[in-house]
């Protein structure tokens, strides 16, 4: 556990009477992108729920950078250097670009001009349109203004929730092409109902099945299309 810096040990979780993910254990060493896949309803986005403290952990401890970070508060967790782009692009619809990316970046007021132009060297059309309303923007550049805002805090680790869902196949490549300096530069965990681009960009993979990692290994060993299947669905990985 010393050289990872994310460690997730053990943990359920659920909601209301309901437990969703069962005794989940992942390892993030720093400077490692990691890809959490599954079927819909696996558990995935609750995992990243829990890391970034919006779900208790039931069971199970959570460490960052060595401390157990499990029962902190998202704002604290914020300030430790953790990101989470949540699913569903959320931004103000009402203020403008440039403002969505100040009010990220107020914990962190000395640093604004400086992480404002790199959200902008990252993500050109959010400059063009930096004026503009968030809520005039199209789905891929919310995606993209999204992923800003997480920028402004100047995480260690970003959390990623689904950047493609309901965007067109282009403009999901957009905002991912736009990314790949952040993933060479940072330690990420995605993610993605797009395994092939989840896979494409990450060194090593964990699926989830019903609560729990039914799948773990580099990325190359799910690149083939059996194992991913068995990964997903169970059983040995035949065809």
């Amino acid at each position: 556990m010393a050289d990872d810096l994310l460690t997730v040990e053990d943990v359920t979780l659920g909601y209301g009477s309901a437990s969703v993910v069962h005794g989940v254990s992942l390892r993030l060493p720093a400077g490692q992108r990691t890809a959490l896949l599954g079927a819909n309803g696996a558990g995935k986005s609750t995992v990243l729920k829990a890391i970034s403290g919006f779900v208790r952990c039931r069971k199970g401890r959570i460490f960052f950078e060595g401390e157990d970070i499990s029962r902190l508060k998202p704002a604290e967790i914020v300030k430790r250097g953790l990101s989470h782009v949540p699913e569903g692009r959320r931004v103000f619809p009402n203020l403008s670009v440039e403002e969505n990316l100040r009010v990220a970046g107020h914990l962190h007021r000395a640093h604004i001009l400086e992480r404002t132009e790199a959200v902008y060297e990252t993500f050109p059309r959010l400059k063009e349109r930096h004026k503009l309303s968030a809520g005039l923007l199209s789905g891929g550049e919310q995606q993209m203004l999204a992923v800003g805002r997480a920028m402004m805090q100047g995480p260690k680790l970003l959390l990623l929730d689904e950047l493609s869902l309901g965007l067109a196949p282009i403009a999901a490549q957009a905002v991912y092409r736009s990314l790949d300096e952040i993933f060479s530069n940072l330690t990420v965990l995605l993610v993605e109902q797009n395994a092939r681009m989840a896979l494409s960009r990450c060194g090593h993979v964990y699926v989830l099945r019903n609560g729990v990692v039914g799948g773990e290994g580099p990325a190359e060993k799910f690149n083939d299309a059996a194992h991913l299947r068995a990964a997903y669905l169970g059983g040995s990985p035949v065809g």
